[in-house]
């Protein structure tokens, strides 16, 4: 079985023993969202009844009845449809890259059924027939779900963008600052002196947009950069250490009272 999706006008292809068709009603472009960009609502249902009564409900409340991955939107599909199950076809538009809120809808009542549908990351399940209350309250979840989705996205990209300004000594520098190491204590295990890691430190600050370190541990943490473990760089600094080579290091590190052999 093979499933297409038209970004046009939206309609789901299956190719089996029958091929069957359907496609919502596409009204004319309404701009809804403070986003400034039209919130669409994908319909899928084997009944063209169905289909079009919820077109119909649909536009009336502002929304597009169509398919268009590259707006927001979110999904509304009958869970048992003939040669497709409707977390297939969530399974198969995530794999598409399209990952959007879904809102399933169905006759059946039985507990495990809806159980599962639910745990699949559906917002609502509704049982037939749907009233438009009940839709319209779901499509509203799906709504705030997706602007929230949408706002994270955009803030990881941001810190991205800053990180990419980063050097990569300051990258380093980074992780042993949100880990709550001490300025002398950064310079002690990269092998620089402490007034250079306050240079960096503060350069951090500046191209991050941030003024405290909790601020700065709060961005890292949202993409998920891991702070420098503790002894990580100490270790290596003192394998480094050992590697002192000509009498200007020997002196230099004899009179800080470090040993030059493991011994």
């Amino acid at each position: 079985m093979t499933i297409t999706i038209k970004p046009s006008n939206f309609a789901v292809s299956l190719r089996s023993d029958e091929n069957l068709f359907f496609r919502p009603y596409a009204p004319d472009v309404v701009d809804t969202q403070s986003t400034g960009r039209e919130f669409v609502v994908s319909i899928v249902d084997d009944d063209p009844g169905v289909l079009k009564s919820l077109a119909r409900l649909v536009r009336a409340a502002g929304y597009l009845a169509q398919h268009d991955p590259t707006a927001p939107g979110c999904l509304v599909v009958d869970l048992l449809m003939p040669e497709i199950d409707g977390r297939q076809l969530q399974s198969v538009l995530r794999k598409d890259g399209i990952d959007r809120p879904i809102i399933f809808i169905s006759g059946t009542t039985n507990a495990p059924t809806i159980v599962e549908a639910m745990k699949a990351g559906a917002v609502d399940f509704l049982i037939k027939p749907v009233t438009g209350n009940a839709l319209l309250a779901a499509i509203s979840v799906a709504v705030e779900r997706q602007a929230r989705t949408l706002q994270r996205e955009a803030e990881h990209a941001d810190i991205k963008h800053k990180l990419s300004q980063l050097t990569p000594r300051e990258s380093e520098v980074l992780r042993h600052v949100i880990s709550g190491r001490l300025n002398k204590q950064i310079a002690w295990d990269l092998g620089t002196v402490e007034k250079t890691i306050k240079v960096h430190r503060s350069r951090i600050m500046e191209k991050m947009g941030v003024r405290t370190i909790a601020e700065l541990v709060r961005l890292t943490e949202q993409i998920g950069i891991a702070p420098c473990e503790s002894g990580e760089q100490s270790s290596k600094r003192g394998q480094q250490l050992y590697l002192g080579i000509g009498p200007l290091s020997d002196r230099l590190f004899r009179l800080a009272g470090v040993s030059l052999s493991p011994g």
